[in-house]
């Protein structure tokens, strides 16, 4: 198991690693950077680098973490890419169902696949699925979302590279916003993180506040309006109260 720093999580399983750019959020991926420096170290699971590979005996992995866990699926890839064949994708969800104990959270940048794919899931309610939506160009996976059986719904909009207007949550569980990192990290303005947590508010979706971003992300923190925003689903938070 893989202990994550995301703040949104608790723990990261890879069944799949690698990807490919698709849209602008992906020009400084962090994942890609990472699976290279990991490749020159010789670990076993990027001996491919950064190319799609289906890790079979992964698969079972979250079967053997007895203690519940919040859990991010392929933080190294996407469940949804082209070159990943529907039966892996679907062994993926059935572990997911056997390990019901544990809360997945599988994000895409795939969102028409995973609209096609949808129906032929096996859909449970420890299964949340996100897309994610770096500007106004990449709105229309949140309807390809909207349309997908999944009983929990999320949207990251991390990075958030450009405004986003005009957005119809309703229906959408979670908004996690956050700015870029890293080398070349893209600017984040505050008003566009204003104006997405005004409309969740308005549509009664949990709004969670990752970080300002930037080289150093650290010292940039993630108070907006001088507190911190960690609204997670209320569905969980039913459950868990």
């Amino acid at each position: 198991m893989g202990i994550s720093k995301i703040e949104w999580t608790e723990a990261t399983w890879n069944p799949v690693t690698g990807c490919t750019k698709v849209s602008s959020g992906c020009l400084n991926c962090y994942a890609e950077r990472m699976a290279k420096r990991l490749q020159a170290m010789g670990h076993p699971s990027y001996l491919n680098g950064f190319d799609i590979t289906c890790h079979e005996h992964l698969l079972e992995l979250p079967l053997t973490w007895r203690k519940p866990k919040m859990i991010f699926v392929n933080s190294m890839s996407d469940l949804f890419h082209e070159s990943i064949p529907d039966e892996f994708i679907i062994k993926v969800f059935q572990v997911m169902n056997q390990a019901h104990w544990h809360t997945f959270q599988v994000l895409t940048k795939r969102a028409e696949r995973l609209q096609e794919l949808s129906a032929v899931l096996p859909w449970t309610r420890n299964i949340w699925m996100g897309v994610t939506v770096e500007n106004q160009r990449y709105v229309n996976r949140i309807n390809n979302l909207k349309e997908s059986a999944a009983f929990t719904k999320f949207i990251s909009m991390e990075p958030l590279i450009g405004p986003i207007e005009d957005l119809d949550l309703r229906g959408i569980d979670w908004v996690i916003v956050g700015g870029e990192s890293g080398p070349g990290s893209r600017p984040m303005d505050k008003q566009w993180v204003l104006d997405i947590q005004t409309q969740c508010e308005f549509d009664k979706a949990a709004f969670f506040f990752k970080q300002w971003g930037g080289v150093n992300k650290k010292k940039a923190g993630r108070l907006l309006q001088g507190k911190t925003w960690d609204a997670m689903p209320k569905r969980l938070a039913f459950e868990m109260g």
